[in-house]
């Protein structure tokens, strides 16, 4: 009809179920495949679609484990759950990042595992019935407990320098760290915040501490 608009032709839009999801990692290695007691046979055979760097691709979780053992950091990470708290596997997934020595659970044992991404099975994971038994453990290792936790008396952790040998110690979400940890750590640090809430994810506290622990004790 004259004056009427012409209405746009719909743009052909592809069905979500038919949209390629992206492929992750690498396809089956050529043949023939290459003589490394590192390579795990069937990885090689169908593909290694798992979250790792280039560098492990095909390597067996065996060979990963040892070849990181001989490049684990001094840090270590403690974590008190008391609450089931379920921001330890993020922590266990950065530990993996940092290449921790070891990352350890305080109390309960069973964790919330989801968050960790499988990461854990890169990691020694050690677990301590309460704090005694942990604190025990990192006198025999050398390793000096750091509370981060932002009670009265803690320091501003951008302005602390933290040991080598240092075991950051992690609070559950909500209600911190337990008297027993406070006490015993050789001191305590706080990430100074400037809004509202009183603390910030334990997830995100841990990745930040990890950080400045990695600028002052580069690899």
């Amino acid at each position: 009809m004259p004056g009427a608009q012409e209405s746009e032709a719909p743009e052909s839009e592809v069905p979500e179920s038919e949209v390629p999801e992206p492929q992750v990692g690498v396809g089956p290695h050529p043949e023939p495949w290459p003589q490394d007691p590192c390579l795990d046979p069937e990885l090689l055979a169908q593909g290694d679609r798992r979250n790792v760097v280039d560098e492990f691709r095909y390597w067996s979780v065996e060979a990963i484990v040892a070849e990181l053992d001989t490049r684990r950091r001094p840090l270590r990470i403690a974590i008190e759950n008391w609450e089931h708290d379920f921001n330890i596997g993020s922590m266990v997934r950065t530990a993996n990042a940092f290449n921790v020595s070891g990352v350890h659970i305080i109390g309960r044992r069973r964790w919330n595992r989801r968050g960790a991404m499988v990461t854990d099975r890169y990691l020694s994971v050690h677990h301590h019935p309460d704090a005694s038994d942990f604190l025990a453990f990192l006198a025999g290792v050398g390793s000096t407990p750091i509370a981060v936790d932002n009670v009265p008396g803690s320091v501003p952790l951008e302005s602390a320098t933290l040991p080598r040998a240092s075991c950051l110690v992690f609070g559950s979400e909500g209600p911190g760290l337990s008297p027993e940890i406070l006490d015993a750590a050789e001191r305590i640090v706080a990430i100074t915040q400037h809004g509202s809430t009183r603390s910030i994810n334990a997830g995100a506290a841990a990745a930040i501490a990890m950080y400045h622990w990695g600028l002052q004790h580069p690899a």
